[in-house]
C-alpha cells in the first residue's frame, strides 16, 4: 500500500513539474491549500469575526488558489513536451495505447488527471458556496465597506429587526431580485474602490427596496387588526429633566383579511383599495393621490393646490405599499431629542444629574468634524458646564456625571456621521407625522378631488389620544381615568 501511495505522490510530482506554468501553479495551491482549510473551518466556527477575514478567505486566497489549481492543469496539458504528457487528446491517449507496454502509463496519467479534476472540483464548488454565502452575511453588507456602510450598520444593530439578516429584506424571493441585488452590490463595490459614492447615500435605493411580499412574510397581513396601545416617554430640558408621556391607542385595523372590511391605518394595504400617488424621486413631495376601488369600480383622484394634471420632471408614480409609511423599519436615524429621551428612559443617561437633557442636546447639536471630535467636545462641554454650574456634582457624582457623558456621546455616535454628510436631519420616517412629513405628506387640506371631496386630516381616523405631554404616571391610573371619562 505504501509502495502505491509513494508511486501516486511521485506521479503527481512529475505530473506538476512537466511545464513552468504547472510548477507555478503548484507551489500557490501547495502554500495556500492548507492556509485556505484552516481559515474556512475557523471561519464555519466563528472563531474570527473581523468581516475583513471572510474578504480575505473567499475573495482573495479563494480565487488565487483556483488559478493555481487552473495553472496545474493548464500547464500540464498544454504547456509540456509531448514526450512527458504533451497534448493529452484523444490522438495522443490512442497513439499511446497502440505502443506495447505503454498502457500502464497511460493509465496512470489518466488516473491522476481524474483525480486532480475532481478535487478540483469539489475544492472550487466549497470556495463557491461558501463565498456566496459570506456576501449575503450581516458583516460583509454591513462591516466590510465600514466608512460608507457604518451608519446602516450600527442603526440596524439598534433596530427591532437586528436579529435579521440584510438579505431577508433587501433581496427578494425570485431571481430577478437576486440579480439585481447582486448587480447592484457590484455598482456599489466600485464606488467604494473609486471613491465616487454619494454622502450620504441616496434614498431610497430601488435595487435593494423590499417588497410588500417581503414583509409580509414575517409581517402576516391576517393579523393586521384591533388597537395597540402606545407610550411616548419624553423629558423636560428643566433643572429635575421631568418626565412626560403622551398615551394613545393606535388603530391598527386590517386590509379586509379573512371577510373583515378594511379599516383604519391598515385600510391602506387592502386589496380593495389600490393608492397610487405622483411622487418625488425620495416621495417626501407628493402632487398627486388616486385612490382606486376595486370593489366598486370607482377611481377618485385627489390633486394637489397649485399641481397640475400628469407628472411634472423629477416625478414619478407610484402604488403604495409597505414601504411608503414604514420607509425606514430598520435604519432609523433618531432626532436629536428622540434619541436623548431614549437614553434617559432606558437608564443609560441617569436622570438624577439636573439639566443633562438640556445640556446634552447642547451638546450633540454642534458641529463636530469627526465622531472622534465629537466624543472629545461633548465630554468637554459638559464638564466644563458642570464644573462651573453644579461643582458639587462634579465632586460627589463624578462617576454618575461620567455616565452621563458616556450616554449622551452614544446618542451622538448611533445617529451623525460626520464622515458620510448623516446630521440629525438627514434621514426622515414617514412612520408619523412630525415636521409635516410622513402622513401629513397626503393627509393635508391642500388635497382635493374635482367633486370637492378631501383626503381626511381627522385625528381620530388613525389614533385617540388618553394623554398628551401629561407628567409620567402608572399606566393603569391612565386607563382607568379614561374609562371614567368615556363614561361620562
Amino acid at each position: 500500500m505504501a509502495q502505491v501511495s509513494s508511486k501516486i505522490v511521485k506521479g503527481i510530482i512529475n505530473f506538476v513539474s512537466r511545464s513552468k506554468c504547472s510548477l507555478v501553479g503548484g507551489i500557490i495551491v501547495i502554500i495556500l491549500f492548507p492556509i485556505l482549510l484552516i481559515s474556512i473551518l475557523l471561519d464555519m466556527q466563528g472563531v474570527v469575526e473581523n468581516p475583513y477575514f471572510g474578504f480575505l478567505i473567499y475573495m482573495v486566497m479563494g480565487p488565487v488558489f483556483v488559478v493555481g489549481l487552473l495553472m496545474i492543469i493548464g500547464g500540464a496539458l498544454f504547456c509540456g513536451e509531448k514526450e512527458d504528457i504533451g497534448q493529452l487528446t484523444f490522438e495522443y491517449i490512442e497513439e499511446e495505447l497502440s505502443r506495447p507496454g505503454r498502457f500502464t502509463r497511460i493509465r496512470k496519467l489518466m488516473l491522476i488527471t481524474s483525480v486532480t479534476t475532481f478535487v478540483t472540483i469539489i475544492i472550487v464548488s466549497i470556495l463557491l458556496y461558501t463565498g456566496f454565502h459570506y456576501t449575503d452575511t450581516v458583516s460583509f453588507c454591513g462591516q466590510f465597506c465600514h466608512t460608507v456602510m457604518e451608519p446602516e450598520y450600527v442603526t440596524y444593530k439598534n433596530s427591532a429587526h437586528s436579529q435579521v439578516s440584510c438579505v431577508k429584506c433587501h433581496i427578494g424571493a425570485s431571481s430577478e431580485w437576486f440579480t439585481k441585488s447582486k448587480f447592484s452590490g457590484a455598482r456599489q463595490l466600485v464606488a467604494v474602490t473609486f471613491d465616487s459614492y454619494s454622502r450620504p447615500i441616496k434614498t431610497p435605493i430601488t435595487a435593494l427596496r423590499p417588497e410588500r411580499e417581503t414583509c409580509e412574510g414575517c409581517h402576516r397581513p391576517e393579523i393586521f387588526h384591533g388597537d395597540k396601545l402606545y407610550i411616548y416617554d419624553k423629558f423636560l430640558p428643566d433643572e429635575k429633566n421631568t418626565h412626560i408621556q403622551t398615551v394613545m391607542v393606535m388603530k391598527i385595523g386590517s386590509g379586509d383579511i379573512s371577510g373583515r372590511e378594511a379599516h383604519d391605518i391598515h385600510w391602506h394595504i387592502s386589496d380593495n383599495n389600490q393608492v397610487e400617488f405622483v411622487a418625488s424621486e425620495d416621495h417626501m413631495d407628493i402632487s398627486e393621490v388616486t385612490l382606486i376601488d376595486k370593489k366598486n369600480k370607482d377611481e377618485t383622484v385627489y390633486r394637489k393646490k397649485g399641481a397640475i394634471s400628469g407628472k411634472s420632471e423629477g416625478m414619478h408614480t407610484n402604488v403604495m405599499d409597505c414601504m411608503d409609511c414604514h420607509n425606514r423599519p430598520t435604519h432609523v436615524f433618531l432626532s436629536a431629542e428622540d434619541a436623548m429621551d431614549q437614553k434617559i428612559v432606558n437608564g443609560v443617561i441617569p436622570r438624577e444629574i439636573p439639566y443633562i437633557k438640556r445640556q446634552g442636546l447642547v451638546a450633540i447639536t454642534k458641529k463636530y468634524a469627526s465622531q472622534d471630535v465629537a466624543r472629545r467636545g461633548i465630554a468637554r462641554e459638559l464638564m466644563d458646564w458642570y464644573r462651573t454650574e453644579y461643582p458639587e456634582i462634579v465632586a460627589q457624582k463624578e462617576d454618575l456625571l461620567k455616565q452621563a457623558v458616556i450616554g449622551v456621546q452614544q446618542a451622538y455616535v448611533e445617529n451623525v456621521f460626520p464622515s458620510m454628510n448623516i446630521d440629525w436631519n438627514t434621514y426622515k420616517s414617514f412612520a408619523s407625522h412630525r415636521e409635516d412629513k410622513g402622513c401629513f405628506r397626503c393627509h393635508n387640506d391642500e388635497f382635493g378631488s374635482e367633486t370637492g371631496k378631501k383626503i381626511t386630516q381627522d385625528c381620530d381616523a388613525c389614533h385617540i389620544i388618553l394623554v398628551e405631554d401629561e407628567p409620567a404616571r402608572d399606566i393603569s391610573d391612565i386607563l382607568r381615568s379614561s374609562i371614567i371619562k368615556e363614561g361620562e
